[in-house]
């Protein structure tokens, strides 16, 4: 399934590009604040810091918005895992900084991956399926690090275990932004990952 072509009156990319993320950072705010529905994008536009006019020279709808905010945060944490697939070394180290980095981009990225967990449901049914194949898409490359550590023989780890290990790698970089309210007062982001690597890859 292809990207969704996101509408935009203005045909310089960089710029594009440069409003869009505008658009992203102030629309989060709004979203956890009162949610996708209750926002308007007149107010999004203000928090972006232009004008309703202006706003609607870069998405057609509201809804884009919402879209591009998952996408951006597919976008970053496929090219941070793509890095750790294409480098040498032992793939068991290859794989500790492949979790390392997924964690440290939702922590530069948590308000926006609060936003798409709790709003994904908001977005329309013609690029709900986009996202969902993205998700798969982290999954399966994570899968591969792990494939490769069987490979090596430095994890025992049958098909179905390798699925659910994958999965809880991406539920443990999750939890630091849903519980980072409880977890912060006892780790700091680094303690956190060492402790889950430990946990989470256990030889």
């Amino acid at each position: 399934m292809e990207k969704k072509n996101v509408p935009s009156l203005v045909k310089d990319q960089q710029l594009i590009h440069k409003r869009r993320e505008q658009i992203i950072k102030g629309a989060v705010r709004l979203f956890i604040e009162k949610g996708f529905h209750r926002t308007t994008t007149r107010e999004i536009a203000k928090e972006s810091g232009f004008s309703i006019g202006t706003l609607y020279e870069y998405i057609g709808k509201k809804e884009d918005v919402l879209y591009l905010v998952c996408d951006a945060i597919y976008d970053e944490v496929t090219e941070r895992l793509k890095k750790q697939l294409h480098t040498t070394g032992p793939a068991l180290q290859r794989l500790k900084e492949a979790i390392r980095a997924y964690f440290l981009v939702i922590d530069s990225m948590q308000e926006e991956v609060l936003v798409m967990y709790q709003e994904t449901k908001s977005l329309p049914k013609e690029t709900l399926p986009y996202v969902l194949k993205k998700e798969t898409e982290m999954v399966e490359m994570m899968e591969e690090i792990l494939a490769d550590c069987k490979k090596e023989n430095v994890l025992n780890l049958s098909d179905k275990e390798m699925k659910l290990v994958t999965h809880n790698i991406l539920v443990a970089g999750q939890m630091w932004t849903f519980r980072r309210w409880a977890l912060r007062r006892h780790f700091t982001l680094e303690e956190y990952i060492d402790m889950q690597i430990k946990q989470l890859i256990s030889t």
